[in-house]
């Protein structure tokens, strides 16, 4: 991981303690604001899926909004119980991912070299 001691410098530290092994996450030094890092593995399915994910709802706005307001209504319902609010998102991802999925393939979607 060349990159490890790049993103630690900043100020995130890694967790361990992740199962994918297509993707690392970074977390922020403990007292700070709350942000997460997430390098993954160019080329990968998950790389490919976020970046999919990102790009249609930067053109989706309504859906941008939509997954927006599920977050916040899950934050408040599950505070204490992340896993609960991350599993809690399931169903509006994978409803944002098929309709991204039909996007992608209408308008030959391909990730940006930026995006690398």
């Amino acid at each position: 991981m060349s990159y490890r001691h790049k993103v630690e410098r900043v100020g995130f530290e890694l967790r361990e303690e992740n199962p994918d092994r297509s993707k690392r996450y970074f977390r922020e030094v403990p007292g700070t604001r709350r942000i997460h890092v997430h390098v993954r593995q160019a080329g990968s399915l998950s790389e490919q899926m976020t970046l999919l994910f990102r790009d249609y709802l930067r053109t989706h706005p309504e859906d941008g909004l939509r997954y927006a307001q599920e977050k916040h209504r899950l934050m408040k319902l599950y505070k204490e119980e992340r896993p609960k609010y991350v599993e809690g998102k399931g169903p509006i991802v994978w409803d944002i991912l098929q309709k991204a999925h039909i996007w992608s393939q209408e308008i030959g979607w391909k990730p940006a070299v930026s995006d690398r």
